[in-house]
């Protein structure tokens, strides 16, 4: 298959981000965990006599990790950009495409997982901007933790996928759809 100078522009930008943000949320979960931290703070503060409350060391490691989170919500832009690219690319293709019934069964599944994937940046990006602007659009605190749990939730399709499509590729390329990874990193004009 070849692919445009633009679907490749969008693949890398996206790669970039979807890594990005990925990143940011491991460090939120493990090395910039307020909860963690703060036992830490706590424990490191009372060993020069400073004794602060839990309450005081969640406020000290979140704002530790503040600059870190805001990269996330920087790449969340970013990723709602790149959808609206890859939804102009879609429109762009979908007059060359290929007839979906003409796919062989293991393309039309791959057609689909990308199908699935492309839904869940796309509920990502909504509902990250629907948390990044929850005041702004008057969204109920009950409703943000509902859609923030939400999109934790989807988080874990995208981390399933990035491992399964570098799987998918280097199985490809090994068997019958060799050059699909050159192919992605050639640089041509479209």
């Amino acid at each position: 298959m070849k692919y445009t100078a633009s679907f490749k522009l969008w693949h890398w930008l996206n790669a970039l981000v979807v890594l990005g943000l990925l990143g940011t949320v491991f460090l939120r979960k493990t090395f910039l965990s307020y909860k963690a931290n703060a036992e830490i703070l706590m424990q490191k503060l009372s060993e020069i006599d400073i004794i602060i409350t839990i309450e005081q060391a969640k406020i000290l490691a979140k704002a530790i990790r503040s600059p870190m989170w805001e990269w996330h919500i920087f790449l969340g832009y970013a990723l709602a950009f790149l959808m609206v690219y890859r939804i102009v690319l879609y429109f762009q293709r979908a007059v060359k495409k290929e007839v979906f019934s003409s796919l062989s069964l293991h393309k039309k599944g791959v057609e689909l997982l990308y199908y699935l994937l492309y839904a869940t940046l796309f509920f990502m990006t909504i509902s990250g901007l629907a948390l990044a602007f929850h005041e702004t659009l008057s969204i109920s605190k009950e409703l943000t933790h509902d859609i923030k749990e939400l999109h934790e939730a989807a988080f874990n399709i995208i981390l399933v996928f990035v491992p399964l499509h570098i799987a998918g590729i280097i199985i490809a390329e090994n068997r019958n759809e060799k050059g699909i990874l050159s192919d992605m990193l050639r640089c041509e004009k479209s």
